[in-house]
């Protein structure tokens, strides 16, 4: 602990943010939507600074992920539909909206997706390059159910997918470990990757028995990876909800850590929704804040500590923005709180 508490302090934490994420917002009623909202961004952002975490951070600007980097992963048919709805009126975004599994378009949209892109790509940049240890970047909209071909569940680009296939572009790297703690499952993740054995993506998620969104037959514990990278997937499907610390707990003691020292990973991406924590009104679990200081902490354990945080999902205010805080707090290397 020692060892990787000196390497925090000695290399620091990024934190990559910016306000314009905010911007993108739904303009008409829609109850599935509703709960996407700017705020999830701007009170995370707030609450760092109440903790005067933000000051402890190195600062990395955000910028535009490139349409070659999106095309990493998605296909130039979701490319150009993106970018067509930046001139759309209300009622034409409301009718593309409409094509898609929970997904809704505002002018800015496309913008915003691709700053989440680029932000992520930096805060990859920044560890990759040894510039910081570890980091955190907040980004909406989120990216983990996004497809190569289809906006899915408030996803328009899979940001770290995206980091993944960049990461092995960029760096060379061969292993990269992809944990997945929304509590909802990132199919879009799952299926870039379900063929390929450099990356080992591990997901727990809400399921009861299929009745949950995404309600996929291909999310439960079953879907081990297809051809090559068969084995490199693995799925902890919730039954029940009220899931709490302990339950966290054991399943990275039980089922990913094991796998994950075993791979050893070169860089492991968080897909870091906070909805599995207490709540939230679409996981109704009840780990609290705290329990996200001893994921993070544990994953620092690997890859050299180069450890890289990507907001996902995350719809209670409070208990979002208080679990943003502990990760941060930890990758800065402070001590972990206890846990109840």
């Amino acid at each position: 602990f020692c060892f990787v508490l000196s390497v925090a302090m000695a290399s620091g934490t990024a934190l990559v943010y910016d306000e314009e994420m905010t911007t993108h917002k739904l303009l008409w009623s829609d109850p599935v939507c509703d709960i996407e909202v700017p705020e999830r961004l701007s009170s995370s952002y707030e609450h760092l600074k109440r903790y005067r975490l933000v000051e402890r951070c190195v600062r990395v600007p955000a910028r535009e992920g490139s349409e070659e980097e999106i095309l990493l992963v998605h296909s130039s048919e979701h490319l150009e539909m993106a970018k067509s709805t930046q001139t759309m009126n209300e009622e034409e975004l409301k009718r593309v909206s409409g094509n898609y599994d929970a997904f809704f378009f505002h002018p800015n949209t496309y913008r915003c997706a691709r700053l989440a892109v680029g932000a992520t790509l930096q805060l990859v940049d920044a560890v990759m390059s040894g510039k910081v240890c570890n980091g955190m970047a907040l980004v909406r909209p989120p990216g983990h159910h996004s497809q190569r071909n289809a906006a899915n569940g408030f996803c328009l680009f899979n940001n770290v997918a995206i980091a993944a296939e960049y990461a092995k572009l960029e760096y060379g790297l061969q292993r990269i470990l992809i944990v997945d703690w929304d509590v909802h499952h990132g199919q879009g993740t799952q299926y870039v990757f379900e063929e390929d054995p450099s990356v080992l993506y591990f997901s727990w998620h809400r399921y009861e028995h299929q009745e949950f969104w995404p309600s996929l037959k291909e999310s439960d514990y079953d879907a081990v990876g297809l051809g090559r990278g068969k084995g490199f997937n693995i799925n902890l499907p919730w039954n029940k909800v009220g899931m709490g610390n302990s339950d966290y707990l054991a399943a990275f003691f039980h089922v990913l850590l094991p796998m994950a020292f075993e791979f050893d990973p070169e860089l492991v991406l968080v897909s870091s929704g906070y909805d599995s924590g207490i709540g939230d009104p679409e996981g109704q679990m009840n780990a609290t804040p705290e329990v996200f200081a001893h994921l993070t902490h544990f994953l620092m354990q690997l890859a050299n500590g180069k450890l890289c945080v990507i907001l996902e999902g995350g719809y209670h205010l409070k208990s979002l923005s208080e679990s943003v805080c502990m990760t941060v707090k930890t990758l800065l290397g402070d001590p972990v709180p206890q846990i109840t």
